[in-house]
């Protein structure tokens, strides 16, 4: 993989054999029944792939494999917390290696509303 790049305000890279075995790990496993399940690293690059590029769903590459596919994992993951997993796991190997500072990390009070009457 690890071919097609998006350039424009944000890169989108595949993602490399280190963060796809740190993912892994927080992935569903199959259903024992059923068919077959799609390449979760396949899929998980082409939400990574809509989410940076902005595109719409239908105009993922089709070598991610399904758009609706893509979207559904996206939003059961969101239900089921995976995606939170992720990102403690991704921040708690970043802190060790020393790429983030967690005692210098601040939250953008821009982006929190106020609550009326609290001012």
């Amino acid at each position: 993989m690890n071919d097609i790049i998006y350039n424009n305000s944000m890169q989108f890279i595949e993602l490399n054999n280190k963060q796809w075995n740190m993912i892994e790990q927080h992935i569903p496993k199959p259903a024992h029944t059923g068919r077959p399940k799609s390449n979760d690293r396949m899929i998980i690059n082409g939400i990574i792939y809509v989410l940076i590029s902005g595109c719409r769903w239908a105009e993922m590459p089709k070598i991610y494999g399904d758009d609706s596919t893509a979207n559904l994992r996206l939003h059961k993951w969101q239900e089921i917390a995976v995606w939170k997993k992720i990102l403690k796991c991704a921040i708690k190997s970043a802190h060790k290696s020393g790429k983030i500072n967690l005692q210098k990390i601040s939250i953008d009070s821009s982006s929190i509303p106020a609550k009326k009457g609290a001012i």
